[in-house]
């Protein structure tokens, strides 16, 4: 298990002597091999010892930790030998260990936090587990006669348990938004080179937590480091080994088909092999109407080469969308949300303010977003003038 968790949030330690300021920290050890436990508080990139407590000679241990917020600690014997917590102010946290060592067979309550942290670790733990085994099994496979086929066959199950592993940090984040918890789904990893979420599209789960915990924490300038930072490291996976990775995950495909301003579905997909720019606006937004226009001149510029404009209207009037749509003479794709009351692409997309906007590749990937004005020209000028 690594030694150092990347979450990057820190705690202030405050001084008052408020009851919900403070929590507690007790726990049994059945297995008493050693005379003192320590707990540390995750800075940024590296533990930080707070605090430390004797073990009785009957296994008992206690901290008392004075807290403003939630915040991520590990209770140690060791770098090596560690659990993690996700502690809030006013719990109070009992632990039972029942080896000599901490990590694996130990129980939590107290903590919601502590106990989806536990759950995280032991699961991914176990699918590393499973992982190492067949590396082993490949590794002597590969030597044995009739590799070509029991090779892709071990292959298709290493794939299937990454594949899972997926899946269920994007349900645990889905479900558990609010919760600081959601950071460590986010960055849990495989290995040093692969994280948990590895796919490019998975950028919008960063950004689901980062814009949920600065709701729940505003002004935190720990919650908008870390929003800044996820946005840092999902950038970075799009440069990683990740392409090398069989992909046998569905896709939620972000698609739309809606009606345009004539009545006749269009696929965004039927638009493959030109650079297309999806935007969202209102009739009712000045920003919108003035992006509009500059959008008119970007289109007048690039067309011809394969840009593409494919308009979402959020509108609930149908007449003021098309009448808007005609006033200002908008020369590319119209489409209107088919239940404005229920804007299904809007959300898929996260939409949260507008005008807002997703420049796709020709292979239909995403490769900017919510660029506008000179921003906006200067990335299509890269893309068409180089």
């Amino acid at each position: 298990m690594k030694r150092f968790l990347i979450f990057l949030i820190t705690i202030t330690i405050i001084t008052g002597c408020q009851n919900n300021k403070t929590f507690t920290v007790k726990g049994v050890i059945k297995k008493v091999t050693r005379k003192v436990i320590y707990l540390t508080r995750v800075d940024v990139d590296k533990p930080v010892i707070i605090d430390s407590s004797k073990i009785s000679k009957k296994g008992k241990f206690s901290f008392k930790v004075r807290a403003s917020e939630p915040d991520f600690y590990q209770l140690e014997y060791s770098d090596s030998d560690f659990v993690n917590l996700l502690a809030e102010p006013g719990e109070k946290i009992n632990l039972e260990f029942k080896e000599d060592k901490l990590f694996g067979d130990y129980s939590i309550t107290g903590s919601k936090g502590s106990e989806q942290v536990k759950m995280l670790d032991l699961r991914l733990a176990d699918t590393k587990r499973k992982l190492d085994s067949l590396r082993n099994i490949y590794e002597k496979a590969a030597k044995e006669p009739g590799f070509e086929e029991r090779g892709p066959e071990l292959e298709s199950q290493f794939n299937s348990l990454i594949k899972e592993q997926r899946k269920k940090n994007i349900e645990f984040i889905i479900g558990n938004i609010s919760s600081m918890a959601s950071i460590k789904a986010l960055y849990q990893k495989i290995d040093d080179d692969m994280y948990v979420l590895y796919e490019p599209r998975d950028l919008q789960y960063l950004k689901i937590v980062a814009d949920s915990l600065v709701h729940f924490y505003p002004g935190s300038k720990h919650v908008q480091a870390l929003a800044r930072d996820l946005s840092k490291e999902m950038n970075r996976m799009y440069t990683q080994q990740i392409q090398q990775m069989a992909d046998t995950i569905p896709e939620t495909k972000l698609d739309p088909d809606l009606k345009d301003i004539n009545g006749n579905r269009i696929a965004l997909s039927s638009l493959r092999g030109k650079y297309v720019l999806v935007t969202f606006w209102s009739v009712t937004s000045k920003d919108c109407i003035a992006d509009n226009l500059q959008l008119k001149e970007f289109y007048r510029r690039y067309n011809r080469y394969g840009f593409e404009i494919y308009q979402i209207n959020l509108d609930q009037s149908e007449e003021d969308w098309k009448r808007a749509v005609r006033f200002d003479e908008l020369p590319w794709i119209n489409t209107r949300e088919d239940d404005p009351l229920n804007p299904v692409n809007a959300r898929l997309f996260n939409v949260k303010s507008l005008p807002a906007n997703y420049l796709f590749d020709k292979k239909g990937q995403i490769i900017a977003f919510n660029l506008f004005g000179r921003s906006l020209q200067i990335k299509l000028d890269q893309l068409f003038n180089n």
